[in-house]
């Protein structure tokens, strides 16, 4: 019998060996959104950054501009730290239960309701109510971290999340010079004007770009535990960031501090009975959690004790002997190299925590804090000098602020990302809080007479920095004694993927029956 060949139509199917990856289409909605997921939601981390240092070069000015005391222009720093400490854990645990996306567009319309605020007037006491509500925004950057643990393929979760960390330097470094500027060229007005549409620019991205995560906590909001945080985190900051004002041993300080340790304990006691807690301290209180909490501690101290120092020294005038005189406008950009580095840094950062693991990272970034500081104490009379410490110090920094994240994601559950990330923020601002106190004590502590007035001696900066070089040290020994994570809740960190959306393919079934 003679057979007759037939051919066959269309494509013919094989099965793809086990483990074989195809490129998926050329573009899809999906795949455009997530490439613009990390640079919309850094631009959210870096707008809340540069509220809080935007009007630190007002500070001289804001008196005599509003009409009002010196001590009563310290709280629109004061006010914008007490909410950032409040909101973040606060709309944190709020992410993980009601949407993550819900959260970051209140906090983004709240940014940019308080800016709007600032521009329109000239009154002190709606500037502070303000720059509270611009402080609420905080909360951006533990709420960007958790949606790219949601959104990202495993391999490129790590970049996104050292971006979005180093946004809380980037936006540090970056605010002082442009709010310079601005103070030097312009209304004070305008920089607020410029605040609010930067805001409304990224609020229309997010809304556009970032989807809702499917990923939530069941549960009731803890309400008790909410406001008992509040009330801790209140007492204890005021208490921390007033109380060289107020005198240490005033009644105002002593009482606020003993207030903020009572309400931690009966906090901590709700938190330990209640049903579904704000904050879970039986995941927060595990060493592969409670470590890096503690490392963040001393990391946000260290590093904005660069912040505070660095344009303060260099505007320090010639006739104190070690000062170089310089602008507002010009000691600020003296920053700007050490947030371009802590750019150029992430990848770097992230390379390194696949491969190496994130406490090496953090070892490492550790190292680079306290070396910086050695290099500040031996090297701040000249410009260049100064300026390539205070670079050394960003760079440590912006590694420690890249495997921070990734330390806590390994650790806990992914519906509690937001929750336990918020924390690890909280403990980087009650960091600065302590700094800033710190700094400002020792600065009015030791003293010279120059130019007719009283200015910090030289002596002072070197205090300062060999405070937090020996806390840049406390770090690496925090780090060095973080546990690997085991169990259920350990993540593994994955190597960056060299295909940009390599994604494994079913075979699909031959048409004519055969496999």
């Amino acid at each position: 019998m003679c057979r007759t060949s037939i051919p066959r139509v269309g494509p013919t199917f094989r099965p793809l060996p086990p483990g074989a990856f195809v490129t998926g289409p050329a573009s899809t909605p999906h795949d455009a959104r997530r490439r613009l997921l990390v640079p919309v939601l850094g631009s959210c981390g870096i707008v809340a950054a540069l509220m809080q240092t935007v009007v630190v070069p007002l500070l001289p000015d804001l008196p005599a501009l509003t009409g009002s005391s010196a001590s009563t222009v310290s709280w629109t720093l004061t006010a914008t730290l007490l909410s950032g400490a409040v909101c973040t854990p606060l709309l944190g645990r709020a992410g993980d239960m009601f949407g993550k996306k819900r959260m970051l567009v209140l906090a983004m319309v709240v940014l940019s309701i308080g800016s709007l605020m600032c521009a329109l007037t000239s009154d002190i006491a709606v500037l502070i109510v303000g720059r509270t509500l611009q402080g609420m925004a905080t909360a951006v950057v533990p709420l960007g971290i958790s949606i790219l643990r949601d959104e990202l393929p495993p391999a490129k979760v790590g970049g996104g999340v050292a971006m979005m960390s180093s946004t809380l330097g980037i936006g540090a470094a970056v605010g002082l010079p442009l709010a310079g500027l601005v103070v030097d060229h312009a209304d004070w007005h305008m920089m607020f004007w410029a605040a609010t549409a930067l805001a409304l620019v990224v609020l229309t991205l997010v809304v556009l770009v970032v989807r809702e995560s499917p990923v939530r906590t069941p549960g009731r909001f803890d309400v008790i535990g909410s406001l008992g945080l509040a009330a801790f985190l209140v007492c204890l900051l005021l208490a921390v960031s007033k109380g060289a004002a107020w005198g240490w041993g005033s009644a105002r300080t002593t009482g606020l501090i003993g207030a903020a340790a009572a309400i931690l304990l009966g906090w901590c006691r709700h938190q330990w009975r209640a049903r579904t807690p704000l904050v879970d301290l039986r995941v927060t209180t595990r060493p592969a959690v409670l470590l890096p909490n503690i490392a963040a501690l001393f990391i946000g101290f260290s590093f904005y004790a660069n912040s505070l120092s660095t344009a303060q020294l260099v505007q320090t005038p010639e006739a104190s002997g070690y000062g170089l005189g310089l602008s507002v406008a010009a000691g600020g950009l003296c920053l700007l190299p050490g947030g371009v580095m802590m750019v150029v840094l992430s990848p770097l950062s992230t390379r390194l925590t696949a491969t190496r693991g994130p406490r090496f990272c953090l070892g490492l970034g550790a190292v680079l804090l306290g070396l910086g500081y050695v290099v500040r104490i031996f090297t701040s009379h000249d410009l260049w000098t100064v300026i390539a410490g205070a670079t050394v110090v960003a760079s440590g920094t912006a590694m420690c602020y890249s495997a921070l994240p990734m330390l806590v994601i390994r650790a806990v559950p992914a519906a509690q990302t937001a929750a336990a990330n918020g924390i690890n923020a909280l403990m980087r601002t009650i960091g600065q809080a302590v700094c800033s106190a710190v700094v400002a004590a020792v600065l009015t502590t030791y003293t010279i007479s120059a130019a007719g007035r009283e200015l910090p001696a030289l002596h002072a900066y070197m205090v300062v920095f060999v405070i937090a070089g020996a806390v840049a040290g406390c770090a690496l020994i925090a780090c060095l004694c973080i546990p690997d994570p085991v169990g259920p809740t350990a993540v593994p960190i994955p190597a960056p993927a060299t295909p940009a959306d390599s994604r494994p393919l079913a075979p699909r079934p031959d048409p004519t029956g055969r496999t």
